[in-house]
């Protein structure tokens, strides 16, 4: 009588539970570096690729399994920032990161197509605010790595070290210069509740027409940048002035009968999405400066609206 074959992987369940537990976190980890969620899931996809391609004896031989999983996920995300540049100096128009919904605006709709809620393994807090992201933006591959895994994520300087390749020293260097970055873009951010009236006010203005209802909510020195990835129209340059934008989106509004504007969490703050004929056209964040809006980014590619067309009630 044949003996039954061993399991594939003959680990103990605690131990399993523990790597796979770690998924969250490298989730978060990635959408903050990358500022697409579709290539956080890949990046993390391919780490755990890595991880189940070791040996039981490598993987057991590995003190801190948790450990590996971020210094290979760090690696992957660093290597994609690095084709990501070249790909965004392509890009048709302004390239904004990837927006959020928040998890209670998410419906089933997703999860029965066999992917859970984004909401649920992204943290909303001000590190995925827009703001953020986009200066994150702004930083080499190197000064983001270095600055979201220690300033972000507490991770110690001879860690981070291990990830990129240098230095600690070096990489402390390389935080200080983020944090610069980070500090030179900080704006007083209005109390939560004055965010979602000044964009309740925002909204009723633009569905009234109101053009001097728009300037008066706007910064003068207001700028609105959108993102089609070349597959929507949409203006291809930045927007600036707070008559010039408030024209605009009027312009929209004429040129787009139907329109419906939604007040929607975006990234963890106050946000618009827009629907037309009951599909997500666009989602809009905000940044805020006292009680006027200094910062619009309105998302228009489709291939960034992926969540908000499946998750949005019409």
């Amino acid at each position: 009588m044949s003996t039954p074959p061993e399991p594939a992987h003959d680990r103990s369940e605690p131990a399993l539970s523990a790597v796979v537990g770690e998924r969250r976190r490298l989730i978060n980890l990635a959408y903050r570096l990358l500022g697409s969620l579709a290539e956080a899931e890949d990046a993390v996809q391919e780490t755990y690729t890595r991880w189940y391609a070791l040996s039981q004896r490598q993987q057991e031989a590995i003190e801190s399994p948790g450990a590996w999983l971020t210094t290979v996920a760090g690696r992957v995300c660093l290597d994609v920032l690095g084709s990501a540049r070249a790909r965004r100096e392509r890009y048709v128009g302004t390239w904004i990161p990837e927006p959020l919904p928040d998890r209670t605006e998410w419906i089933s709709g997703r999860a029965s197509g066999g992917r859970s809620d984004p909401a649920d393994r992204i943290t909303l807090d001000e590190s995925v605010s827009m703001a953020f992201l986009v200066v994150l933006e702004s930083m080499t591959p190197a000064e983001r790595v270095a600055f979201v895994l220690h300033d972000v994520f507490r991770y110690s300087f001879a860690e981070v070290a291990e990830i990129l390749g240098r230095s600690p020293a070096a990489c402390r260097q390389l935080a200080s210069s983020a944090r610069r970055r980070v500090r030179a873009a900080q704006a007083p951010v209005a109390p939560a509740a004055g965010q979602a009236g000044l964009v309740r006010h925002f909204k009723e203005a633009w569905e009234a027409r109101d053009i001097g209802a728009l300037v008066s909510l706007l910064d003068p020195d207001a700028t609105m940048s959108a993102d089609g990835g070349g597959r929507v129209g949409t203006v291809l340059r930045p927007v600036e002035g707070s008559e010039r934008i408030a024209q605009y989106l009027i312009h929209i509004a004429d040129k787009a009968p139907g329109l419906k504007l939604l007040e929607r969490t975006v990234n963890g703050r106050p946000g618009l999405v827009a629907q037309h004929t009951g599909v997500t056209v666009t989602v809009a964040a905000f940044d805020l400066a006292g009680d006027r809006i200094t910062r619009i980014w309105a998302v228009r590619n489709p291939e960034k609206l992926r969540a908000w067309t499946l998750s949005e009630p019409t």
